[in-house]
């Protein structure tokens, strides 16, 4: 048997500290960009710049070894991935950067559900408890019939649920491809298919959008970079809580950049959210199974 690495928990709250940051990034660049640029082809352009930055890789693929299946499962994966980014985008020009963070949050409840339904996972009466509390963090964000819940919002929870699917078809594609080829196609099949609508809907960026964009793939590439780090040197039970600090850095971005309101109840549910996500992850190291459920920038953009 291979010798499993020491846990290091401080090296991966540190990790997992630094890979906030540049999710929140990738957050605040995007809400800079704002709405001229349709979101369809402000996505299309960020896996373009993307695609460019994974050149270099590219020729160390085994392409040939791709089978139809795999071609399929790539394609289905890009394509819902792609839904989850453009309806990402939408929302992040509508809706405080706060409030974006904290329903992103629910990607991980959305995979719990789906492992349950299509992977076989055990779904234990704690596990549904946990997806409940969730739920209830939800209600308390968006306080349906005390105010209004609009288009950015909706678009969260449609994003929230891509992402989640997004991650399901990663976990089985994990289990057929490398991990690198993985990474490599969705950027591959994103591009594929949001060329078409991007195109119709084109307006020509400034270089200053351009420059933006090249900023949030870089932001994007290095927090999943950096991820990967703070999984390898410690638990998802240990480094999960940390992501609660997206949510402050987030909300205190949108106060002294953006000028937007802070609103406890958003900090509320994302917590209540958060905490939901955080257990089930606990369970499953205490359970000592295969992990299923991602910690919660495993799902992001």
């Amino acid at each position: 048997m291979p010798e499993l690495r020491p846990s290091r928990p401080l090296v991966g709250i540190l990790w997992m500290l630094l890979t906030g940051l540049c999710f929140v990034a990738v957050t605040a660049l995007v809400k800079l960009l704002g709405p001229r640029i349709p979101a369809v082809e402000s996505v299309f352009l960020r896996y373009v710049i993307g695609l460019i930055l994974l050149l270099p890789l590219l020729g160390r693929l085994k392409l040939g070894e791709i089978t139809p299946r795999l071609h399929m499962l790539f394609a289905a994966r890009g394509l819902v991935h792609a839904v989850g980014a453009g309806f990402w985008f939408f929302a992040m020009a509508r809706i405080p950067l706060a409030e974006v963070t904290a329903m992103n949050y629910l990607s991980p409840v959305y995979v719990t559900i789906g492992a349950a339904l299509f992977l076989g996972e055990p779904l234990a009466l704690r596990r549904i408890l946990a997806v409940g509390a969730a739920l209830v963090g939800t209600a308390i964000i968006l306080r349906p019939g005390f105010r209004e819940v609009g288009p950015g919002q909706m678009a969260m929870l449609v994003t929230a649920l891509a992402f989640g699917c997004s991650y399901l078809l990663a976990k089985v594609l994990a289990d057929r491809a490398d991990a690198a080829l993985v990474v490599a196609m969705l950027s591959v099949w994103v591009t594929i298919g949001l060329a078409p609508a991007a195109l119709m809907a084109w307006v020509w960026p400034t270089w200053a959008e351009l420059g933006i964009l090249l900023g949030v793939a870089l932001f994007a590439t290095a927090g999943h970079y950096t991820m990967t780090l703070a999984m390898a040197a410690a638990p998802v039970a240990v480094t999960q809580p940390v992501t609660f600090l997206q949510l402050i850095w987030a909300t205190l971005l949108g106060v002294l950049v953006f000028h937007e309101p802070i609103d406890i109840w958003v900090v509320v549910g994302g917590t209540v959210i958060l905490g939901a996500v955080s257990y089930i992850t606990w369970r499953e190291a205490r359970m000592k199974r295969r992990a299923v459920t991602p910690a919660v920038p495993a799902t992001k953009f």
